[in-house]
């Protein structure tokens, strides 16, 4: 239980954040738009096209409010909907020309704001506000969507192949994606496909996985693949937590299981794929070395997306 003392600093400082970002005003980022409208543009911003019921979840509002915003914007000329190509009575939303606009002139305007106020704080507070921030979120959602609290008891890593794995992997891939991002049933299949032929080649020294198990059931992953890229180099995949791991470090503790391994195998470099926006992972790699080598348009996910190859060279004395 929080102390009334710091549950009143929190609450007044979420009072001065309203009213600093500008969310008392009827219009939000400089723009035309209320905070509603202007996160939805950049919702289907970030993921190149979301549903109604997706942005429902998103929001958290109310479907007959979206309904409403939805069809303003699409008026306004910032949205327009498009059949989904795997069944065409359902419709997906997309930025228009102009609505791809607006959203640059939001993110440059939200990118002034943020760095404006980051100069008045030494590289100490602003790694600390950025993690704050993010476990506060964290938690304000798992509230809204009533996810139960974790136990008082700490999760086990346990290392190799646990029954039931590769379903609740996916479970969470599938569940994260689909909120945060528009993921389908092809990017859940993608990646139950490839740990069912991972986990076939688990007896080979060169291949692991590292599972956060919590009351025996599994609330995240991390895995090393050191046979499908050839030249001695790695593969990091399925790097997945439960919300209720995030803020924890636990994230870290995975990874730093896996970069071990991969030193003890003594592989030239580690690499990762992934795609623009995943933030907090990213700040996470590159606390390990990872660096941005790729980036290009692809639609390995199901879907366009900005994709990222990231690369760890390690070390050799």
């Amino acid at each position: 239980m929080a102390a009334p003392e710091l549950i009143n600093d929190i609450r007044v400082a979420s009072r001065q954040m309203v009213r600093e970002l500008g969310f008392m005003n009827s219009t939000l980022a400089a723009t035309d738009y209320s905070p509603s409208a202007v996160h939805t543009l950049l919702e289907v911003g970030m993921r190149g096209s979301v549903t109604a019921a997706q942005l429902v979840q998103l929001l958290g509002l109310e479907k007959s409010s979206v309904s409403r915003m939805l069809a303003k914007l699409i008026r306004a000329g910032e949205l327009q909907e498009v059949p989904l190509a795997e069944d065409a009575r359902y419709k997906k939303l997309v930025l228009t020309a102009q609505g791809k606009e607006s959203v640059s002139r939001i993110n440059s305007y939200g990118e002034t704001r943020v760095q404006q106020a980051m100069e008045y704080l030494d590289p100490a507070r602003q790694s600390m506000v950025a993690s704050g921030l993010s476990a506060y979120a964290s938690a304000l959602e798992a509230c809204r969507k009533g996810t139960p609290l974790p136990p008082g008891d700490k999760p086990d890593i346990i290392t190799g192949y646990l029954p039931g794995m590769i379903g609740r992997i996916s479970e969470m891939h599938a569940n994260y994606y689909s909120n945060h991002y528009g993921f389908g049933y092809f990017f859940e299949s993608k990646v139950a496909s490839g740990l069912a032929e991972f986990a076939g080649r688990l007896e080979s020294e060169r291949n692991n996985i590292w599972l956060v198990v919590l009351d025996g059931r599994v609330i995240g992953s991390v895995a090393i693949d050191g046979e499908d890229l050839g030249n001695n180099e790695a593969h990091l995949r399925w790097f997945i937590l439960d919300d209720i791991c995030r803020g924890t470090g636990i994230g870290r503790q995975l990874l730093a299981r896996a970069m071990q391994f991969c030193d003890e195998q003594q592989f030239s470099a580690v690499q990762l794929w992934t795609f623009s926006g995943l933030h907090a992972a990213r700040r996470l790699y590159e606390s390990f070395g990872f660096r941005l080598t790729r980036e290009w348009q692809g639609e390995q996910w199901g879907r366009s997306m900005l994709e990222q190859q990231f690369t760890h060279a390690m070390e050799r004395g």
